[in-house]
């Protein structure tokens, strides 16, 4: 597996972006994907360095431009060109918020001519969107909360956790409950790494779902409403 660390460090592209995932500071971050990379460093008897982003996007740059070794994304076919992805060790859901007086009451109403929905530029939700997508628009920004909120956009598009709060602070605001997606959160590496390499990463994510230390980081982690993935 020396392919996996070709610095002799474990370097780990960690998304502070997603609150699900990954919490803390780059200098101390904390959350699942902190926890995994960290024993797999401990398998593969290496450091680990956490190189960390606040965008799923630049997250998978650094894998893709030799910045790091291992991330954490969501599996897209958009991104499954450039990188091997495991399956997948969390679900998470995206859903949409809307105005409370919104006529759009589900998934399939907001795919309409001259709706404008708001993503996060890069963004899980955002590559499978635009490839979704058949009459609406998708407007890319920093965060789809702000450039909905910003241009007066008819829809914000995002993760449950933080939709559910960013909805709660802003009481002109409702969910359509319905998620429009269910997002594959996986390990990731560059294509090129040996297929040794990524079996390795693959058995260890099965192992870590199978035995609980998945579900234990998302509990020590306060994040209940992510789901482990089942077993491949």
């Amino acid at each position: 597996m020396n392919d996996l660390v070709p610095t002799g460090t474990l370097r780990a592209s960690i998304n502070l972006g997603n609150p699900v995932l990954a919490q803390g500071t780059p200098a101390r971050p904390a959350g699942v994907t902190v926890d995994i990379a960290r024993e797999l460093g401990r398998r593969l008897n290496t450091p680990v360095e956490f190189v960390c982003f606040d965008a799923a996007r630049k997250s998978f740059e650094a894998l893709t431009t030799g910045q790091a070794d291992i991330g954490f994304l969501a599996i897209e076919p958009a991104r499954a060109a450039d990188v091997a992805f495991t399956a997948p060790y969390v679900l998470i859901e995206g859903v949409f918020a809307v105005p409370a007086d919104s006529p759009l009451r589900t998934v399939a109403d907001v795919d309409t001519e001259g709706v404008r929905i708001g993503v996060k530029h890069g963004s899980a939700y955002d590559l499978y969107l635009t490839r979704t997508s058949q009459h609406a628009t998708v407007v890319r920004g920093s965060d789809g909360t702000t450039v909905f909120q910003e241009s007066g956009l008819d829809v914000a598009a995002g993760i449950r956790q933080p939709m559910t709060e960013f909805v709660a602070a802003n009481p002109g605001l409702r969910l359509i409950d319905e998620p429009f997606m269910q997002i594959q959160q996986a390990v990731a590496t560059a294509k090129d790494r040996a297929p040794e390499s990524v079996e390795f990463l693959r058995a260890v994510v099965e192992e870590l779902k199978a035995n609980g230390f998945v579900a234990d980081s998302l509990r020590r982690s306060n994040q209940p409403g992510a789901q482990v993935a089942p077993p491949a």
